[in-house]
């Protein structure tokens, strides 16, 4: 496994998410600010250094467990871009049910300060929302899954 490559590919992937995330009201989406969720975690208002530093530290991570994946071989001998758009589907489906369960460890929200997201974010768009949430990760799985492999 190549650590440096987990780590330029979890920071590049977390970097075009993000992009996205940007883009996401322009396209018609509701506005996902993860970065200002994460950043008010500890307390509100947000702090969004921390919020960042969060996110791309979750970025390097989700591609360290993606690069266990690849190289235990569950992933396959198939195609990087579908194992990757995979990853990317697989890893919002099982993320998105602990986005509900944000309120029991979030003082943002306990405050009142900040609005509960809901399962798969759905209390911030409903099923747009959802669906967003999901091109975002495949996108993001494909991007970590080319960069990652480039390192191999």
């Amino acid at each position: 496994m190549s650590i440096v490559g987990v780590i330029v590919a979890g920071i590049v992937a977390t970097m075009v998410f993000s992009m996205i995330l940007a883009m996401a009201p322009k396209m018609g989406l509701p506005e996902m600010d993860i970065v200002g969720l994460l950043g008010s975690m500890f307390g509100a208002p947000s702090n969004r250094m921390v919020g960042w530093v969060i996110h791309f530290m979750m970025g390097v991570v989700f591609a360290f467990i993606y690069a266990l994946v690849w190289n235990s071989g569950i992933a396959g001998e198939g195609s990087i871009v579908a194992s990757g758009a995979l990853f990317g589907a697989v890893h919002w489906l099982l993320v998105g049910p602990i986005m509900g369960m944000v309120p029991m460890m979030h003082a943002g929200i306990k405050s009142g300060a900040v609005t509960e997201p809901g399962v798969y974010m759905t209390k911030n768009g409903g099923m747009m929302a959802f669906m967003g949430g999901l091109v975002g990760h495949i996108i993001f799985g494909l991007v970590v899954a080319l960069v990652y492999n480039s390192y191999l």
